[in-house]
């Protein structure tokens, strides 16, 4: 599979003629469309102040394990209703075979979060907030001036 980044007149023409001679040795092509930019650095490492906030919260687990916690209950939710892919791979060979703790060490192998564009990524982030501030943690944003 290909994967092209389109961010200039060139690359978007480059893609173009790539494309068409693709389409002339094999007469089928599949394109997936995907716009947007991916998720920032900052909201990567925003996550894992997060996860090691939790821990020292919430002792009963680490900041691994926290972050495996969220990406089961609030990624996956995520990218299965947004990214039909993601859907159809996970719940083919995870959602039914495997049980919640195992489903959540599989969480330390698996790209989930990282799958995520940014605005997913920021309800992601956004979904944890919630969650965590019912039982008492108070995840912030970093102020936009920082």
């Amino acid at each position: 599979m290909t994967k092209y980044i389109i961010n200039s007149v060139e690359s978007l023409q480059k893609m173009i003629g790539e494309l068409r001679e693709e389409w002339g040795h094999h007469k089928f092509l599949r394109v997936d469309l995907k716009t947007g930019k991916d998720r920032s650095i900052s909201f990567n490492d925003l996550s894992h102040v997060w996860y090691a906030q939790l821990a020292n919260e919430l002792k009963q687990d680490d900041a691994i394990n926290w972050k495996c916690f969220c990406k089961l209950n609030f990624a996956v939710p995520i990218l299965r209703s947004e990214d039909e892919q993601f859907r159809f791979f996970y719940d083919s060979s995870i959602k039914s075979s495997l049980t919640y703790e195992q489903k959540l060490q599989a969480m330390k192998y698996l790209p989930v979060s990282s799958l995520m564009t940014n605005a997913q990524f920021k309800k992601y982030c956004e979904t944890m907030q919630e969650y965590f501030a019912k039982i008492g943690v108070n995840l912030e944003f970093p102020k936009e001036d920082e």
